[in-house]
């Protein structure tokens, strides 16, 4: 499970996120959603260890990823908006790499390396070069890359962007069979998405949390659109926090 408490990150004068909190069990699937600027790629970073917060703290399965680092990290798998992928490498040598990488036990590669293929869809590609591959089969590859070490926790960002009708259905079906054992947490513009597939919504807006639900909860005979828009009409406008956020993090990425 994670536990967000209290989060707030500065990038210098810009306040990208500020005492963001809230929760996701094992077995559950988080939609994470809000407009461009409003720190989600931020917090995701934080949660998967890759940068600082200010303060506030994230447990992973009990672990604190500040003070816990290693520990909380190996805990989880995490899929950027653009998969970390080497594009010389072929597929299967690649992801023997990363299971390297994460400390999976030199005995246990081959049946590592298999799980994921299989549970993947990736053995018509298995030994083909990665900058050959499609964006479908790219995004598997990252997935895969993700559940090499058989994390608990799943933090993935923007999975099915780019992707055709047929690779959506077919990655959002991965995904939620991914779910039954774990926690995932799912970052999306697509509301639809976040429909079909996930058990609880958290809607972030100018760094704050404004919603936080399960999708049983939300009110009825109101789409989950509506639902968004009211949440983040507050601001009625973009702030130059926002504007600038976007701007740091288009740095980053």
């Amino acid at each position: 499970m994670i536990e967000v408490k209290n989060l707030t990150k500065h990038y210098g004068e810009v306040v990208a996120i500020h005492e963001v909190s809230f929760k996701a069990d094992k077995g559950q699937i988080l939609g994470f959603l809000g407009p461009n600027g409003a720190g989600k790629t931020t917090t995701m970073r934080i949660i998967c260890g890759y940068m600082p917060a200010t303060s506030g703290t994230v447990l992973v399965e009990g672990l604190d990823v500040f003070t816990h680092s290693l520990a909380a990290r190996r805990r989880i798998g995490y899929l950027p908006e653009t998969p970390p992928l080497y594009p010389e490498m072929r597929v299967a040598s690649y992801l023997s790499f990363v299971a390297r990488l994460r400390d999976v036990p030199r005995a246990s590669l081959d049946d590592a390396l298999n799980r994921v293929v299989r549970v993947c869809g990736l053995e018509a590609v298995a030994q083909r070069i990665c900058g050959q591959l499609s964006k479908g089969y790219r995004q598997r590859v990252g997935l895969a890359q993700a559940l090499i070490h058989d994390p608990p926790v799943l933090v993935l960002d923007e999975p099915t962007i780019g992707l055709d009708p047929r690779q959506i259905h077919e990655v959002r079906e991965l995904i939620r069979g991914l779910a039954a054992d774990r926690t995932i947490v799912l970052s999306t513009h697509i509301l639809p998405e976040v429909s079909q597939i996930c058990d609880r919504v958290v809607i972030i807006s100018q760094g704050r949390v404004v919603l936080e639900e399960s999708l049983a909860a939300l009110p009825a005979g109101k789409s989950l659109e509506e639902i968004f828009l009211e949440a983040i009409s507050g601001e009625g406008h973009r702030s130059a926090n926002e504007e600038a956020l976007e701007q740091v993090d288009a740095g980053r990425s």
